[in-house]
């Protein structure tokens, strides 16, 4: 269907060469720190002969444009130059971008005349360990589906729990210990059919046409993000396009969808987009007997009413559906173990940024809000664990960021957060619930609860000498729903560049967790045995840049954990839930007696290499690993984390010879997963055997992923067809064994071979 489209296309005009095709560039120029708007910076394209200044509000607009992925460098008297690349020009659509000019006087003495891809001095609430990505480098990466969270996923120290999920495993923390904040919202887990209590799910319901920069921290990040333990992603969100109405057509490996974005009077623009996936008509064809099926909307609107201020409003919502086809025998007993997550959700947030003499204040009123039906039935249809639970929160947070006359940036804020919704009916079959002797203990609650906290930081930055910059924070947390618990998280970095293009590295400090909703819910005491849990982190690197386009960078780190939540009737075992497919093979969501006297470990070493797109038409990155985890649960023996890799690699490599074409590789590879084997007899028999937990490993993980993207104008709009081969070698990665219902036994279980899959996008 999709390529019979591309061609009825091509047949109908005439392509245009591309270098004869325009296209527009507009956006705004502003101060990395205080976000004011920068007045006569030097904005030009690379390569073409077209510059323009920005205006008093920091705006500017490049008409004339080739089309095809190009260059701007933008230059201001008194900050550090900045290369901006990936910018896609289209006929049909205005790009629109960001570009952060950093003050001269945080830089070296002598500032760099060549204008850089990545910043020499990284802002201080992420200082180490943070690498951005722009939606070009998200949209064309092979293998990631167009989600961000897959994307991000070949960052150094990254790994993921298998192929079918985009659960982000960062430095051997669980994926509940990962924060991810979207347009200044913290949202608790942004996919379609995400696990409850934890941040993963098997597809982003972020659509990556909105993405202006998507940035992972995985440690060592300030005292603004707190309330995990593990990486902070923050995801920004583009405004519409001011130029004209425009709008895209696409169709991708899982869905399909339609935007329309444009200006509203003057002074405002908006994006809407609906997507709706095909997954259905997938699964089917497969032969498979579940279907998923889901629908997700998108809208925002910023308005620019002044020259200080910014208000906007966005909203996210989604739809996720589960059906079974159950008419054979074989149909029930595949079922019956499959844990199905029905999901209805959504995110908004009105921001209010306003600019001040030497700073910025940013306010959002956001609210986040999902309802849960998940269920799992036997072979007999009847219930093993059915889920009706609500998690609604609203929060009101503002961010002040002020720079003083002595070479000092302040930043304060503060957070309040109101889960004013939180029901839980839920019941769980006796054999899929059994204590420390293998006792039945089924579970049937009707419950619901509110939950208060706060969390509010200081942090100062001090440029204390041309080179060596300093930071340190103060985070405090209050847990009202957690017996009033009050936690302090001290932070500090410093940063040492010795030459324009070499800098030294140090963050640490404290890091508090509070456990999820649903954990307090799984036993009477778990109110108040369930603490807030901890991790103090230490990490230490050296950057180097090369050129004007390639970054090398060395990292060591080590995590130490406490309070961590435990399983008390597992007492070999911390909970470290992600995803779950089977509920009767294991207690799902925490749902039993927890406890908070869990310690752990983790320390390893990260070697990256990056390459943005620039004067050469070759792009990629390098990530290499060695990393190791280690808890101890209620019986204080240390063993090897569930997340436990040793060795993680990524490599992703990228061709562009002209505008049309470009050709990518990414390949993967790590240790397999630590693996708890099933009881083979007797009357727990298909259940994980913890007395030897995590004593097996997985075998390793290997996957290569190639993606061809071919750009077409026809009559003065584009096309952009793609062709992904995910997992091109056809490997069998292995996945935890599964329980044969029939045979008794377990069976090696495999993720999906060779998946090809087509896309079209038509800009208009």
């Amino acid at each position: 269907m999709i390529s019979a489209l591309l061609l009825a296309a091509a047949s109908a005009s005439k392509p245009l060469d591309a270098q004869q095709a325009t296209g527009v560039i507009a956006g705004r120029v502003i101060n990395a720190t205080t976000e004011a708007p920068i007045e006569a910076a030097a904005v030009r394209v690379v390569g073409q002969e077209l510059a323009v200044q920005t205006d008093s509000t920091g705006r500017f607009t490049l008409r004339g444009v080739r089309v095809g992925i190009v260059t701007i460098e933008v230059r201001r008297l008194g900050y550090a130059p900045v290369s901006r690349g990936d910018i896609a020009v289209s006929p049909a659509k205005p790009a629109e971008v960001v570009v952060t000019l950093r003050a001269a006087d945080v830089q070296l003495q002598t500032v760099t005349v060549r204008p850089e891809a990545f910043p020499a001095v990284m802002p201080a609430a992420t200082p180490v360990s943070t690498q951005s990505y722009t939606a070009e480098e998200v949209r064309r990466q092979p293998g990631a589906q167009e989600d961000v969270l897959r994307a991000v996923s070949v960052a150094p120290g990254v790994g993921v729990t298998n192929a079918a999920r985009n659960d982000i495993v960062v430095r051997g923390g669980a994926p509940f210990e990962n924060l991810f904040v979207v347009d200044n919202i913290e949202v608790p887990n942004i996919n379609h059919f995400g696990s409850q209590g934890s941040t993963g799910g098997p597809i982003s319901l972020i659509n990556i046409r909105f993405v202006e920069n998507a940035a992972l921290s995985a440690g060592g990040f300030g005292a603004r993000y707190g309330d995990r333990t593990s990486s902070a992603t923050t995801i920004t969100l583009r405004e519409g396009n001011r130029e004209r109405i425009a709008g895209e057509l696409n169709v991708s490996a899982t869905q399909y969808g339609a935007v329309l974005e444009g200006p509203l009077g003057r002074k405002a623009s908006f994006f809407l987009n609906v997507r709706q996936s095909y997954l259905d008509f997938l699964f089917d064809l497969l032969g498979l007997s579940f279907i998923p099926r889901y629908t997700d909307a998108t809208a925002k609107v910023a308005w620019r009413p002044t020259k200080r201020d910014v208000i906007s409003a966005l909203a996210i919502g989604a739809r996720g559906t589960f059906t079974f086809e159950n008419d054979t025998d074989t149909a029930r007993v595949s079922n019956a173990q499959i844990l199905a997550p029905q999901q209805d959700q959504y995110f908004s947030g009105l921001t209010w940024k306003r600019l001040l003499s030497r700073g910025v204040v940013n306010t959002t009123l956001g609210r986040t809000w999902t309802r849960y039906r998940s269920v799992q039935n036997d072979t007999l249809l009847q219930p093993v664990f059915s889920n009706r639970s609500t998690e609604g929160e609203t929060t009101l947070r503002s961010d002040l960021t002020w720079n003083t006359k002595s070479n000092m940036t302040i930043e304060a804020g503060t957070i309040f957060k109101y889960a004013n919704e939180l029901s839980y009916d839920v019941t769980l079959a006796g054999f899929a619930r059994r204590d420390l002797a293998g006792v039945p203990r089924p579970l049937a609650i009707d419950t619901s609860l509110t939950a208060w906290r706060n969390g509010s930081y200081v942090q100062t930055s001090w440029q204390a000498s041309p080179k060596l910059r300093l930071s340190t924070g103060l985070r405090g947390d209050w847990y009202g729903f957690a017996d009033d618990a009050v936690r302090l998280a001290p932070r500090a970095s410093a940063a040492w560049q010795v030459d324009d293009a070499t800098t030294f590295t140090l963050a640490g400090g404290r890091y508090w967790q509070a456990p999820s909703f649903i954990w307090l819910v799984g036993a009477p005491q778990n109110r108040s045995t369930v603490k807030p849990f901890r991790a103090d982190q230490l990490v230490a690197g050296v950057t180097r840049l090369v050129g004007s386009s390639t970054k090398l960078q060395v990292e060591v780190y080590g995590k130490r954990y406490g309070d961590y939540p435990v399983r008390e009737w597992r007492p070999q075992a911390v909970l470290s839930p992600s995803g779950f497919d089977d509920a009767s093979t294991d207690i799902p969501f925490g749902l039993e007696p927890l406890g908070s006297t869990g310690t752990g470990e983790a320390y390893g070493v990260e070697v990256f290499a990056q390459r943005r797109l620039g004067s050469s038409p070759f792009y990629g990155q390098v990530a290499a690993s060695w990393n190791r985890t280690r808890f101890a649960g209620v019986d204080g023996v240390s063993r090897r984390g569930a997340f436990d890799t040793p060795v993680l690699a990524n490599a992703l490599v990228g061709w562009r010879p002209d505008s049309r074409w470009e050709v990518a590789l990414r390949l993967r590879a790590a240790s397999g997963l630590p693996l708890t084997p099933f009881v083979t007899s007797g009357n727990l028999a298909g259940t994980l055997d913890f007395a030897r937990y995590n004593a097996e490993r997985l075998g390793p993980f290997v996957a290569a992923d190639v993606r061809v993207d071919r750009r077409l104008i026809l009559g003065g709009r584009q096309f952009i067809a793609f062709l992904d081969l995910q997992n091109v070698t056809n490997r069998d990665n292995p996945r935890p064994p599964v329980w044969n219902l029939r045979t008794g036994r377990p069976e090696r279980d495999t993720s999906l071979g060779l998946l090809p899959s087509i896309g079209i996008n038509y800009e208009f």
